[in-house]
């Protein structure tokens, strides 16, 4: 679906744009260094050929003076929904421990095409989720990169591989995705920080919901890829009302999105999802051509620390592990959920015990209000906690997790006839605590995680569609050792676009229009990092670095 009845339709069917899926990173921003700032000479409206995509994230740190080895682990032309099968075969030369592992995408397309999601499995576990950028007529190339050096204990052996960016080839739709992946091994010992992250195992789930960890595991992380995606509503769950209200995604209990980890049936962790936005989104793919919405490119797993339950897990039976995801309509697909488990294991014990001592989550507020009018309404607040405490009794004595995280979701969403024009203002708030008592000073870190969304979409004269959009994705992270801060950081990554363009027309009539900009912020006690970019009418006329 799209965000204007009918007319968004036509407009998303004529542009190749549906809400469906995103890919890559670009090159500057996950790949290649920043531009030096540089003028250009801007069209009056976007042509044939634009800007490839680049994102203002930073790069990917590398190791100095380190022998690497490079390893393909496919290469494909996407034109249906065949998916890639391989096998990934360990680096010859870099040695079994590595202190980084790369993963890069280089990917080229061109003509018409969606946007399209997809993934990339090894040994079943997955190690990436991206999208793809819209192409122009003359062609773009972009690149991804993400360090994948967690997954290095799924990397020691040979794996099977799948990838699959479902895609459809035909005389309107002519793009064909032509992708490459590779990994990248830094040979030599991590240091203490990367040691610390990277686990000693990943695990899958087995027959889709049933683990079984190692007995003497000492700490649990649960990795979900959660996207809302496909071209149904699901794709724009934030903009879902209840049934009452006259719009064309439903949803029984509205826009509140929850997604959930239980074991044995038991509430284990709760997390609000990201916003993505896809490069078709909100009628208008003139946002998207160059600088895509944030996370578009390298979806993020939500992470779930499962360690309270690990003295349960170790009792070497398999157990039910079950994602879902609160206010979706029963019965009606659009989320996709993947599972990695990360294990940290105690190698001087062969079986670690433990129990859950605490599991309280408070009550699920959802409310959702109609206001009818011109103007029709939706007022939302939304929210949940749950706090899980459990202890394991290691070889370096008992140490017990805390984890707590409380939800909020607050949003307004007006609309008019024809849901024309058609706005959002909303705001998530996603809270949590870790707290590690034994085996040294009591440690804890908070993550404090604000998603921000605040757009409108409208047809005015002439059928000239026109969207403005301002996008937020924020963290701020404390570590804190026997009661005193020992790191910090803070993240604002902030998108904003605003594109014109006329609908139902052919593409060369289109005379679209639009400017788009992102500054990507992070500062902290490991340094600090800040890059700005805008494009206008498909031309990067600012590209800036600096702290």
């Amino acid at each position: 679906m799209s965000m204007l009845t009918g007319a968004a339709l036509l407009v998303s069917t004529l542009l190749g744009a549906t809400p469906a899926q995103s890919a890559a990173t670009p090159a500057p921003s996950a790949a290649t260094p920043a531009q030096p700032t540089r003028s250009a000479d801007v069209p009056a409206e976007f042509g044939t050929d634009w800007h490839d995509p680049i994102t203002a994230a930073p790069p990917v740190t590398r190791p100095e003076h380190t022998k690497s080895c490079e390893v393909k682990v496919a290469e494909a032309q996407f034109r249906d929904f065949a998916p890639y099968k391989g096998t990934y075969a360990p680096p010859g030369g870099c040695g079994g421990n590595w202190s980084k592992v790369v993963l890069r995408l280089d990917g080229k397309v061109k003509g018409r095409q969606f946007d399209r999601l997809g993934y990339l499995h090894i040994g079943g576990v997955e190690v990436f989720r991206t999208s793809t950028p819209q192409p122009s007529p003359d062609g773009i190339e972009w690149s991804v990169e993400k360090d994948v050096t967690r997954y290095s204990d799924t990397f020691r052996t040979a794996q099977p591989v799948e990838m699959l960016i479902g895609n459809v080839v035909d005389d309107t739709y002519t793009g064909i995705l032509d992708v490459r992946v590779t990994l990248t091994f830094y040979a030599g010992r991590t240091d203490a920080k990367t040691a610390k992250s990277t686990p000693d195992r990943v695990l899958t789930l087995q027959d889709g919901n049933i683990l079984t960890t190692p007995r003497n595991s000492e700490r649990v992380i649960a990795e979900v890829y959660a996207t809302g995606s496909g071209g149904g509503c699901e794709e724009y769950w934030y903009l879902t009302v209840p049934e009452a209200a006259p719009y064309s995604c439903k949803a029984d209990d509205g826009p509140y999105r929850e997604v959930r980890i239980e074991v044995d049936g038991q509430l284990a962790g709760i997390a609000a999802p990201f916003p993505t936005v896809w490069t078709g989104g909100w009628s208008n793919p003139f946002l998207w051509y160059v600088v895509p919405g944030p996370r578009a490119f390298d979806i993020q797993p939500i992470r779930y620390d499962l360690t309270p339950f690990a003295g349960l897990l170790n009792d070497g039976r398999p157990h039910r592990i079950e994602i879902s995801v609160v206010g979706v309509p029963e019965g009606q697909t659009g989320w996709s959920a993947p599972v990695n488990v990360l294990v940290w294991q105690d190698e001087k014990s062969e079986h670690v015990t433990g129990g859950l001592t605490k599991a309280d989550a408070g009550d699920l507020t959802n409310s959702s209000t109609y206001t009818p009018g011109t103007e029709r309404r939706l007022d939302t607040e939304g929210g949940h906690r749950l706090t899980v405490a459990g202890y394991v009794d290691t070889s370096h004595g008992r140490v017990t997790t805390t984890v707590h995280r409380s939800l909020a979701n607050t949003s307004v969403h007006a609309w008019s006839d024809g849901e024309n024009p058609d706005a959002l203002k909303a705001t998530w708030g996603d809270d949590e605590t870790v707290a590690v008592d034994g085996h040294g000073p009591a440690r804890t870190t908070r993550t404090q995680r604000s998603y921000t969304m605040d757009g409108t979409t409208a047809i005015g004269a002439g059928d000239r569609l026109r969207t403005v959009l301002t996008l937020g994705d924020r963290e701020a992270v404390t570590e804190s050792r026997g009661g005193r801060r020992v790191a910090w950081s803070r993240l604002d990554d902030t998108y904003t676009g605003d594109a014109t363009y006329t609908a139902n027309v052919p593409r060369d009539q289109r005379h679209a229009v639009g400017t788009t900009s992102e500054r990507y912020r992070v500062r902290g006690s490991d340094g600090c990092y800040d890059r700005s970019l805008v494009a206008v009418q498909g031309v990067l006329t600012e590209d800036r670095s600096g702290c």
